[in-house]
């Protein structure tokens, strides 16, 4: 058999998948609040844009899930919205009231 083994432990639970992929876009959206050096560009930016098209994915999800999840699992999903949304109102405010602030300024 050439099967991979992680050490001992069986196959990854639906459950643990699926926590893993909101967490995935729950990263990548944090990640497009801050601002972070653009390789094309090498300017620092954040992507608003994209943060906002991750928390649709997720939105998404939830929509496209519903009533299929466990309670721990769509408490999770609520909880990391609810982050995500309160997080990009915040960001889209300062960025409304500071739009003169030179990029790089903390």
């Amino acid at each position: 058999m050439n099967e991979a083994k992680d050490e001992g432990q069986g196959p990854v639970s639906e459950r643990d998948l699926f926590l893993g992929l909101v967490q995935s876009f729950q990263a990548a959206a944090m990640h497009q609040f801050f601002k972070n050096i653009t390789p094309t560009t090498e300017k620092i930016e954040r992507d608003m844009t994209q943060a906002k098209l991750s928390i649709e994915m997720l939105e998404m999800l939830k929509t496209r899930t519903s009533g299929n999840l466990t309670g721990q699992e769509a408490r999770f999903l609520n909880h990391v919205l609810t982050e995500l949304r309160l997080n990009y109102v915040a960001e889209s405010q300062r960025d409304e009231k500071d739009p003169a602030k030179p990029e790089g300024s903390p």
